[in-house]
């Protein structure tokens, strides 16, 4: 099937060889595992990955309802902070509520009587290198980390959540970050049934010690008596999917450019947020040019590459890894098309699941 660009393309054996290993991880820590629906959200193929992960986690009402209606399992609802007029639908709509702050537990206690809730812990270290993404920053908003308050709830409390890994693909890092939240909470944790670890730990990557890292998490388990959650984001879907362009236009300003039907700030953000280049691959050949986006945004550029021949109008590139933070905040920026989403059959047959148009343009607005 010829698409019309731009648009994501998921490769399904690609998504099955993460889903592997996230099994894998169950079967051997006896964690459980949990899509984070902040990084992907796509529920085209979520009938796959229910299969392989025990539910979602959530950082929103519409994120909780989309998990409990599109994937099933668990269901855990967070917040950074709920608000009046929502709690009750999140509280039917989710298997576990947690609440960021204790100001919150204390504002909804007793409507959340009889449910299993959650209270996010901040151990104050991380493993982010950005400032813009650490959880565990100066004057972080995420999570206690109080011991004296903490004390003072822990008893109608069912579990912790602490997320403070951020593409983190060392198991070194993140076992030495484990050992300084059981030096900071292991009081609290053996007081509790259930404790997730977050997401941002890149346990599907190659050469990523997985017996090491089910070891580690079954230990843990083990000490303090406790059902330990992840909630896999990234590396739930890592290299799994393309952004698929076409070349519009080439010039020379000192160097080559290429213009491309896509935007980072409309269909990569991150790419512009963290001051990140996208992925060509194989990125080799004799002929250098900065790909672009036509976005009106000066910096909307995916990269400088290398091909094997220069590139024309109607020559299609493929943006690598560009499943994660990409569906869920791609924007109608300057109008650009949004990008379809697509995906690649096992038999390698491509299936149009989702198409945008200018209803969809003119609708997101009034």
């Amino acid at each position: 099937m010829t698409l019309q660009t731009p648009y994501y393309l998921i490769d399904k054996e690609k998504l099955l060889r993460n889903m592997e290993k996230v099994a894998y991880v169950r079967q051997h820590s006896g964690a459980k595992a949990l899509l984070a629906l902040k990084c992907f959200a796509t529920w085209s193929v979520f009938d796959v990955m229910r299969h392989y992960m025990d539910g979602t986690t959530s950082s929103s009402l519409n994120e909780v309802k989309l998990g409990r209606s599109r994937f099933g399992g668990e269901t855990h609802a967070y917040s950074v902070a709920w608000a009046d007029h929502e709690i009750d639908e999140v509280i039917a709509s989710s298997d576990k509520i947690i609440f960021n702050s204790i100001g919150q537990f204390r504002r909804f206690e007793q409507r959340t009587e009889g449910l299993n809730r959650g209270l996010r812990l901040n151990p104050q270290v991380s493993s982010s290198s950005f400032d813009l993404a650490d959880p565990a920053r100066p004057f972080s908003r995420l999570g206690e980390w109080s011991g004296d308050e903490i004390e003072a709830v822990v008893g109608q409390i069912n579990g912790f959540m602490i997320h403070n890994n951020c593409e983190n693909s060392d198991f070194g890092l993140f076992s030495d970050m484990l050992d300084r939240i059981e030096e900071l909470f292991g009081s609290f944790l053996q007081r509790v049934e259930w404790v997730s670890l977050g997401g941002g730990i890149h346990f599907t990557g190659e050469e990523y010690p997985l017996d090491q890292f089910c070891q580690r998490l079954k230990a843990f388990a083990d000490k303090y008596g406790v059902q330990v959650y992840l909630e896999p984001g990234e590396a739930s879907i890592t290299r799994s999917t393309t952004l698929e362009v076409t070349v519009l236009d080439t010039l020379y300003n000192g160097k080559d450019l290429a213009i491309v039907d896509s935007s980072i700030e409309a269909h990569m953000l991150d790419l512009l947020i963290y001051r990140e280049k996208a992925k060509i691959e194989p990125n080799s050949g004799p002929h250098s040019f900065m790909i672009c986006g036509k976005s009106c945004l000066a910096g909307d550029i995916f990269g400088e590459f290398q091909f094997p021949e220069r590139l024309s109008p109607g020559d299609r590139l493929s943006i690598q890894d560009a499943a994660g933070y990409t569906m869920v905040k791609k924007n109608w920026f300057n109008g650009v098309r949004m990008p379809s989403i697509a995906i690649r059959e096992s038999d390698g047959s491509i299936r149009l699941v989702r198409e945008f148009t200018y209803a969809d343009y003119e609708q997101s607005l009034s």
